[in-house]
Parts: structure tokens; C-alpha cells; sequence
């Protein structure tokens, strides 16, 4: 191998990128982001580790595993990779069924493991086959739902543990039910409500006013304080207790083989949540920096950031817009500055494990329940009854199906509605027959211009979509109603344009419908269709029946050739 094709092949390496265009005037903000951006990753890390039914350490092993593992293999300068709220419901409904009654904690790290690891094969192997429009199978009405039941569903199996009190309850209803009853029957404890409510309104509050405060930080700095000022575990305040000291060890996730079907399942919704979610937040932040989203090499960094994880103990991971923005508004540059979070965070568990020994479980609560706020999006589905209402009860189909069965048959529900959308529009899509009107050019659509001009004889259709099985009979079935009108039309031309394709099922009713309106003296003509269509059409055989001679390069074309062939005129939608 020469030089210039080893210079080549690292090239395409995004660390090695990196480092040779890296400039010396960045390391000192890199430096800073990554101190601020540890502030923000270690509390997080720690609550979204609880929201997976994990130990709090696993996140921080999580944090620091992927931050390294998208710097090597991630291409987008300042994109921050953790434990993400949407992801931990997602990782609790897989493995928590995989559990027996109790939970051993060690098989939830290496069920939780052997999920990144399934994630990082999905994802490296999605890279690989270049399939990075898959995060497009998720429309944003579909997404918009889904974040608000996740939203939902996270904060009321939240409200327990505010409170501090445990409930047995499978799903939002049931868990909701449990919360009620603790109430009920005066299971909270007042110091952990007084602590998770108050840990709320700060973050918000902070978040509101004061938005270059981390606010995170602020709060589990004063959570700590206050629960050594005033020994809040002897009052009922469950606390995290002193993390597990030093590195995180190599591990292979020791599980079952009948474990294996149910976490691929789970890994396939994370893998598809996680790379929208991280497209998506690429987009924004390239948008600003002038860098170019590359969804496939995005797929190949996410993996490798899941690979990382799972072979330390870690979980699943994804991209987060608010410690993507805090390390963009530290002045971040580049990687290195999750690389320095990273290590601020190895050196706190090395020199100092119980650092947040003293941490009530209720600010993790807190943190976790303002985060699933920032998921829920409101505006935007009022925004979606507003614009486009079918939209919108996609959207609530999502959310229910999030709220009412959990939240991975929601994933399953969102990507099956948005499928179904797509289909819904080529299966039923617009249609409508053409006239003339004017002062404008061209030939328009009678549903607008009522009083649009037609040629006796003569009827111009259009149907916006491709020709194929499931609509292939529509099609048929309303040329036949044109055709058997009063006065039947001489010639029906189809406005093809729209017709990106003609599937065999639909060729095979071409060839039917072309032989009954021939019975019926009436010529089924083409005009604009294009060229790949066209030749789709005569390797079917189609100009066996369809006369070669009824194809036009453009609707006029069709239509002046009618006029020559009648000597119709143009006459108005009333007849004059």
C-alpha cells in the first residue's frame, strides 16, 4: 500500500480529520466547554441511568464510553452523545420484562449492555449499506405525538420517585392509579417532595431568566447541600450513595440466548429513535456551522459510540440538543471537548467516588421530569390542528399508542402511521380533470376554476401519484365513470406527468381499461409521461393495445391534435 492511499483511507477517518485540521487557537474554548459541559453530563448521566432501571454509575460509564467512542468515529465537530430521556423508557420496557421479580441489578447492566451492542451492529451495518434515509421512515407529525406520550409516560412514572415512594404498575394507567393510591394511603414523603418540587420550579426558573446558568448544576449543587445541612436521609430522603471507585471495566455482556429476540426488537425502535433524533439535531447545529449533515457516516459514529458503551457496562445512546447547545454556547470547536468531559469525569470517579453520595434521589426525579418536558411539543401540535387536521390525528394515534401501550409498541405505531400516510396519499391522491383558463397558461384543475373552458369531446385528467396495485383500480374506475357521462368523450388524455411509475399490476389494468373504452369508441391517450414510464410501458407490451400514436410530449401537443382532428372549439363550463 503507497503513502498516498494510506493518507487516503485515514482521511476518511473523522478523528484523524480532525486532529490535522485542528488549530491551536481552539484548545483553550474546547478546554472550558468540556469543563462546563461535565457540570451538565455527570447529574444527567446518573438520572436518565434510574430512568433506564439502571445504577446511577452506569450512566456516567455510558457518558464517558460514547463521548470517546463518537470523537473517533463521529463527524460532526461539536455533536454531544449520552444517556437520553427519550431512550430510557426505551431500554426499561426491553429489558425489565427480561427481569425476574426483583431485578437483579448485574443482569440489567448486561441486558442494557448487549443492547447498545445490538444498536452499534444495527447502525454500523445500516452505515455500511448507505441507509441513512431510514430516519425519514418517522414523519414529524408521527414524531411530534410519540415525544408527547414519551413525555407523559416519563413524568408520571417520575411522580413516585419525587415523592419518595416506589409504585407496582405496568404502563401510564396503572402507573398513574399506583401514584394516586400511595397518595392516598400517605406513602410520600414530605422532605423528598418538598426537595423534587423545589428542584422543578429552580431548573425551569433558571431556565426561564437566567439561561446561561446550568441550571442542573445549581440544583443538584443546592440539593446536596441541603441534604447535609439538614440530614435529609434520616427524614426519608432516599440519597445515590457513593459511586462504584475507578475505570469501568472491559466486559462481554453475559445473557441468554432467549434473550436475544426481544432486545433485537427493542434495539431496532432505539436504533430508529436514536437516528432521527440525531439527524435531526445535526441538522440544526450544521445549519449554524456551515457543516454538512452526512447521515450514513452519523449512523457510523452513533454506532460506534453504542459499541463503546455496551462493552463497558454502558447503555444505549443518542444525540442531545440541550448539552449540544451548552457545549456550543461554551465555545466548543471540536470533539475534543466531550474527550475532556469525559476525562474530568474518569478522574471524579477515580479520585473522588462519593462526590454525590449525599445527592437525593428526588433532584434526579426532578432532573429527569423537566428534561421530558423539553420532549413534549405542544405548540407544534396545535400547530398541525391548525394546518392540517388528518396530521393531527396522526399525531394523537402516536400519542396513544405511546400512552396507552407503552412505548415501544409506540415506536412500532409511529413508524406504521407514517408509513401508512404515505401509502394513504398514493393509494387515494388527488385527482381532477383539466381546463383552460384565461389569462393564465397551461391547463388547470375545474375543482379551482370552476369556469375553466373544455373542448366537447375531449376530457384532460390528472392523477398526482404513481401508478400501482393498490391504486390501479381507482384510476380505472373513475376514467370509466368519465367516459359513460351524457355525452361520452372521444378522447380521454391523461395528464401523466405526475406518474413516476406504472407497477406490473397496474400495466395489466392499463391493458383492460385501453380495451373497454376502445369498445366504447373512446381513445385513452397519454401526454408528458415520462420517458422512464414510457419505457416501462412498452416492455410491458402496452403499445400492443395502446396505439404508439397516442403518446404526446406535452398536454397542448394532445390537445391541438384533437382540435385538428374535430375542429372542436373552446367553450365555457356553461356551455357558451
Amino acid at each position: 500500500m503507497t503513502h498516498d492511499s494510506v493518507v487516503s483511507a485515514l482521511a476518511r477517518v473523522p478523528v484523524f480529520r480532525a486532529v490535522t485540521s485542528y488549530q491551536r487557537e481552539w484548545l483553550a474554548k474546547d478546554m472550558v466547554a468540556g469543563v462546563v459541559l461535565t457540570m451538565l453530563l455527570v447529574p444527567q448521566g446518573m438520572a436518565y441511568a434510574e430512568l433506564a432501571g439502571l445504577p446511577p454509575i452506569t450512566g456516567l460509564y455510558t457518558t464517558i464510553l460514547c463521548l470517546i467512542g463518537y470523537a473517533v468515529c463521529g463527524p460532526s465537530r461539536i455533536l454531544v452523545l449520552g444517556p437520553d430521556s427519550s431512550l430510557g423508557p426505551m431500554i426499561a420496557a426491553t429489558i425489565v420484562p427480561l427481569l425476574a421479580a426483583g431485578g437483579d441489578p448485574g443482569r440489567a447492566v448486561a441486558l442494557a449492555s448487549m443492547l447498545a451492542i445490538m444498536v452499534a451492529a444495527i447502525m454500523i451495518l445500516a452505515s455500511a449499506a448507505r441507509l441513512g434515509f431510514i430516519a425519514d421512515l418517522i414523519s414529524r407529525p408521527t414524531m411530534i405525538g410519540y415525544m408527547n406520550g414519551l413525555a407523559l409516560t416519563i413524568f408520571v412514572g417520575q411522580l413516585p420517585k419525587l415523592f419518595g415512594f416506589k409504585v407496582e404498575g405496568d404502563g401510564l394507567v396503572a402507573e398513574c392509579a399506583g401514584f394516586v393510591e400511595g397518595l392516598a394511603d400517605g406513602k410520600a414523603v414530605t422532605a423528598a417532595a418538598v426537595v423534587g418540587i423545589a428542584g422543578i420550579i429552580l431548573i425551569l426558573g433558571l431556565q426561564r431568566w437566567l439561561a446561561k446558568v446550568p441550571a442542573v448544576l445549581v440544583m443538584v449543587l443546592l440539593a446536596i447541600l441541603a441534604s447535609k445541612l439538614f440530614d435529609l436521609s434520616e427524614h426519608g430522603v432516599g440519597t445515590v450513595g457513593v459511586l462504584p471507585k475507578g475505570f469501568p471495566p472491559f466486559t462481554i455482556p453475559d445473557v441468554r440466548l432467549d434473550d436475544l429476540a426481544l432486545l433485537f426488537a427493542g434495539a431496532l425502535g432505539i436504533a430508529l429513535v436514536s437516528l432521527a433524533d440525531t439527524i435531526s439535531t445535526a441538522s440544526a447545529f450544521a445549519a449554524r456551522t456551515g457543516q454538512e449533515v452526512r447521515g450514513n457516516q452519523e449512523m457510523a459514529g452513533i454506532g460506534a459510540a453504542n459499541l463503546a458503551a455496551g462493552l463497558f457496562q454502558g447503555f444505549p445512546v443518542s444525540t442531545s440538543g440541550s448539552r449540544t447547545a451548552v457545549a456550543e454556547r461554551s465555545g466548543a470547536k471540536t470533539q475534543l471537548t466531550g474527550v475532556i468531559g469525559a476525562g474530568l469525569i474518569i478522574l471524579m470517579l477515580v479520585l473522588v467516588p462519593g462526590l454525590f453520595r449525599d445527592l437525593p434521589q428526588p433532584a434526579l426525579a426532578a432532573v429527569v421530569i423537566t428534561a421530558s418536558l423539553s420532549l413534549a411539543d405542544i405548540p407544534g401540535s396545535v400547530r398541525l390542528w391548525r394546518q392540517r387536521k388528518t396530521e393531527f390525528l396522526l399525531s394523537v394515534s402516536a400519542f396513544l399508542g405511546v400512552a396507552l401501550l407503552g412505548v415501544l409498541p409506540g415506536i412500532g405505531i409511529a413508524v406504521g402511521l407514517s408509513i401508512l400516510n404515505v401509502f394513504r396519499r398514493s393509494w387515494w391522491p388527488y385527482e381532477t380533470v383539466l381546463g383552460r383558463v384565461d389569462g393564465l397558461e397551461g391547463f388547470h384543475s375545474i375543482r379551482s376554476y370552476p369556469d375553466a373552458e373544455r373542448l366537447p369531446g375531449l376530457v384532460i385528467y390528472r392523477f398526482d401519484a404513481p401508478l400501482f396495485f393498490a391504486n390501479a383500480k381507482t384510476f380505472r374506475d373513475e376514467l370509466l365513470r368519465l367516459a359513460k357521462t351524457e355525452q361520452p368523450p372521444q378522447w380521454i388524455v391523461i395528464a401523466a406527468e405526475p406518474i413516476t411509475d406504472v407497477d406490473t399490476t397496474a400495466a395489466d389494468v392499463l391493458e383492460d381499461l385501453d380495451e373497454a373504452l376502445n369498445a366504447e369508441g373512446i381513445s385513452l391517450i397519454f401526454a408528458e409521461l415520462k420517458d422512464p414510464v414510457r419505457r416501462k410501458i412498452e416492455h410491458y407490451g402496452l403499445t400492443r393495445t395502446i396505439d404508439p400514436q397516442h403518446f404526446f410530449p406535452t398536454v397542448e401537443a394532445a390537445v391541438t391534435a384533437f382540435r385538428v382532428k374535430t375542429g372542436a372549439q373552446w367553450t365555457s363550463a356553461s356551455g357558451t
